[in-house]
């Protein structure tokens, strides 16, 4: 169980996530939904402690995330694997050498500089980017892959982290739609094969209800909305969203007839 209770982040003057407490069970996929700058990724980040809150606490499995430190705290993240709208790869190395680095808080540095892999790691990340249909591209540059191959690397790197929880910050912003269906395909077998708790920022209202089984909707970092896919009415949406509702009812991908949603009055949709 993931716990998050009255955190607050403050740069400076300005709240950027003010007060937000949840309950995120094992083996949910949730959705975090809301305008740029509502709080999404900040929420993420402390999660993963790239940021510490400034108010609050965190707790996974009983343990205090905010007071770790040193191994503890790489150990942490380990168990919370982050993906990143970047990628994040290192473009000069292989694909396979990209995954295995999701090992590294499991082998000595010594093996990792000199590129000492067991057997065992391979087959791990061979296995890992064979889900994802990338094993033919194991030797390539990773900078020679499409954003969507890049990005199913970066999924294959965080699956290798074996870790318990997987933090996706907006991992389909910069995809084509058949990217988006095949990256949002493979966090979805994540969580249903591996029991791997998903918490993902989407912009898209309509892949976060075809994908996610809880959604939470924030607004200038508060959380607003809390419930599952079929509680998040129209209207709601465009408390969220205001005058974007209507663009961000279908983005990437058509799912207005598995959603029900409707774009805004006076707007139209963007078509796949």
């Amino acid at each position: 169980m993931l716990q998050l209770t009255k955190v607050t982040k403050r740069f400076g003057q300005k709240a950027a996530v003010a007060d937000v407490s949840l309950s995120i069970p094992d083996g949910s996929f949730v959705g975090i939904i809301g305008r740029s700058g509502a709080g999404k990724s900040t929420v993420l980040r402390m999660i993963n402690r790239l940021i510490d809150p400034t108010e609050g606490s965190i707790q996974f499995g009983g343990r205090d995330v905010t007071a770790l430190k040193g191994k503890a705290l790489r150990d942490w993240r380990s168990d919370c694997a982050m993906i990143f709208q970047q990628f994040n790869l290192a473009g000069r190395l292989d694909v396979l050498t990209n995954v295995l680095t999701g090992r590294l808080n499991k082998v000595s540095t010594l093996s990792s500089v000199l590129n000492l892999w067991s057997d065992n790691d391979r087959a791990l990340a061979l296995a890992a980017l064979e889900q994802f249909d990338m094993a033919s591209f194991a030797a390539q540059r990773a900078d020679s892959l499409s954003g969507g191959q890049q990005q199913r690397v970066a999924i294959a790197r965080a699956l290798v982290q074996e870790p318990r929880l997987i933090l996706a910050d907006e991992p389909i912003a910069s995809l084509d739609p058949r990217n988006t269906r095949l990256v949002m395909d493979g966090l979805r077998a994540i969580n249903r094969e591996h029991g791997i708790t998903i918490i993902t920022n989407l912009h898209s209202l309509d892949l976060a209800r075809s994908y996610c089984g809880r959604l939470i909707g924030m607004a200038a970092g508060r959380v607003v909305f809390d419930g599952t896919p079929d509680e998040l009415t129209n209207d709601i949406a465009r408390e969220l969203y205001g005058l974007e509702s209507g663009d961000v009812m279908d983005e990437g991908m058509d799912a207005n007839s598995a959603s029900g949603l409707i774009p805004a009055p006076g707007q139209q949709a963007v078509a796949a």
